[in-house]
């Protein structure tokens, strides 16, 4: 992976299986920042708020990347797992983003939306989404 960010545990960005790509969870940090795209700290370094929108976007870029760099493209995503750290507080939000990149059609890849009590720490602080993918190669 070149632009992709590095993992930040003992796992692959992704594996190649026949004519699929799997995707590990995809986080929205950047490659070569600890930095999380839209998390505001305090003084003591803890998070103080995010910004929901700038991590959606984030991950899609980032597995937009992976896809890129294992000849596979955006329309070929079939499935997704998505986590959020705040169901109630973010959705509406995921949602819409979501909506931009995959508009209903033949393409859009099925979803699993799942609230979860925390995700990793994958830099400057913990993150609130992130993304498990699926997608065919040609």
């Amino acid at each position: 992976m070149t632009k992709a960010p590095e993992p930040v545990g003992a796992y692959p960005p992704c594996r190649k299986v026949g004519n699929l790509l799997f995707i590990s969870g995809q986080g929205p940090r950047q490659r070569g920042s600890k930095d999380i795209p839209g998390v505001v700290l305090g003084p003591d370094g803890r998070m103080v708020s995010y910004d929901m929108e700038a991590q959606v976007r984030a991950v899609f870029q980032n597995l937009r990347y992976i896809l890129e760099e294992n000849g596979s493209s955006w329309d070929r995503i079939v499935d997704m797992t998505c986590f959020l750290t705040d169901m109630q507080r973010d959705f509406a939000v995921y949602n819409r983003v979501y909506a931009e990149f995959f508009p209903p059609g033949p393409s859009q890849p099925c979803r699993t939306t799942v609230g979860v009590a925390s995700l990793p720490q994958g830099g400057s602080a913990p993150i609130a989404f992130e993304v498990k993918t699926i997608a065919t190669l040609p």
